[in-house]
């Protein structure tokens, strides 16, 4: 009995997610069984690391790292995406983006890396074989949230300050237009088939819903009292979770009726989220708490809440 137990066991572990979480004020990422939901490693990488991305192939985890500007931390170390070891969170390499790299997002082939510089106001298209600078393009101000659609056509990058979403086209290598959103946009997440994307608007408290075809805003669903920043969509694409930020809750959108038919209390300043590969689970990241809290998605309800280093912002799923 113990060692069919002990069979079981580990064939969950085998098949379970790893959970990536960067923590901004600690400096650190850790990794997280979602089977277990425990902490298993961490890797300490100083400065301000926050956006995360796993390439198509799961081998490496790209970090967007970036130094403090708020005149209370050291500006020391360096401004980079790092590639690490998605197992052992080794350094594979770095790569030099422009000043204050915030996101990161990878092509499907995973051949580039689109990076948003905040404090230059401009992305970054880099080559994953040798490291080089593709291009610089100026886009919105503030710029935070990069997606890349399934397609591969097209990468999307909000301006926080300009309220817009920049879209590269990624075979010209250009902004070929800008979206106007409402105030403050944070993230985007595109549907499988590349043919729509939404976005959040944190302090317009919306989330919006975008034509990719003609790069168009189509549909916004109002979230009174929250402040909304991360977002994920279901396998079946038929719900959207929402992290609501100041809202402190993980806000569930019906995408077909276009309507909240959940809210589901979180920690406090509630940022990045991710779901396991088989939507079972959502991973909310709490900022001021410290901690992540893990929503059964069957039931929409808290099953878990795991603590993290300090200053927990990004999260990523392999």
């Amino acid at each position: 009995m113990k060692r069919l137990l002990l069979v079981l066991l580990f064939a969950a572990s085998a098949f379970a997610d790893h959970l990536y979480v960067s923590n901004e004020r600690a400096g650190t990422i850790q990794i997280i069984d979602t089977a277990t939901d425990r902490v298993i490693a961490s890797r300490n990488l100083g400065n301000r690391p926050r956006g995360l991305a796993v390439s198509p192939d799961g081998k490496r985890l790209y970090v967007a790292l970036s130094w403090w500007r708020d005149g209370k931390h050291p500006r020391s170390g360096r401004e980079a995406i790092v590639a690490l070891d998605t197992n052992t969170l080794k350094t594979i390499r770095d790569y030099v983006a422009a000043t204050d790299p915030e996101c990161v997002a990878v092509s499907p082939d995973g051949k580039r890396l689109f990076t948003s510089n905040e404090d230059a106001a401009t992305a970054s298209i880099l080559d994953v074989a040798n490291g080089k600078s593709v291009a610089t393009l100026v886009v919105g101000t503030e710029p935070e949230g990069v997606a890349a659609s399934p397609d591969g056509k097209w990468v999307y990058v909000t301006g926080e300050s300009s309220n817009t979403i920049s879209v590269v086209d990624t075979a010209k290598k250009q902004v070929v237009a800008n979206i106007l959103l409402d105030p403050r946009p944070r993230a985007t997440v595109f549907t499988r088939d590349a043919k729509r994307a939404w976005a959040t608007a944190e302090i317009g408290a919306s989330v919006m819903l975008i034509d990719v075809t003609k790069h168009r805003l189509v549909q916004r669903i109002k979230l009174p009292n929250t402040r909304p920043v991360g977002l994920v969509l279901t396998p079946d694409e038929k719900r959207l979770y929402v992290a609501t930020g100041r809202g402190n809750s993980v806000a569930v959108i019906d995408t077909a009726a276009k309507k909240i038919i959940a809210t589901i209390p979180a920690g406090n300043r509630v940022w990045g989220i991710a779901m396991t590969h088989d939507g079972r689970k959502v991973y909310a990241a709490n900022s001021l708490s410290n901690t992540i809290t893990v929503i059964d998605t069957a039931a929409n309800r808290v099953v878990n809440t795991i603590k993290t280093d300090d200053g927990p912002w990004g999260l990523a799923r392999h």
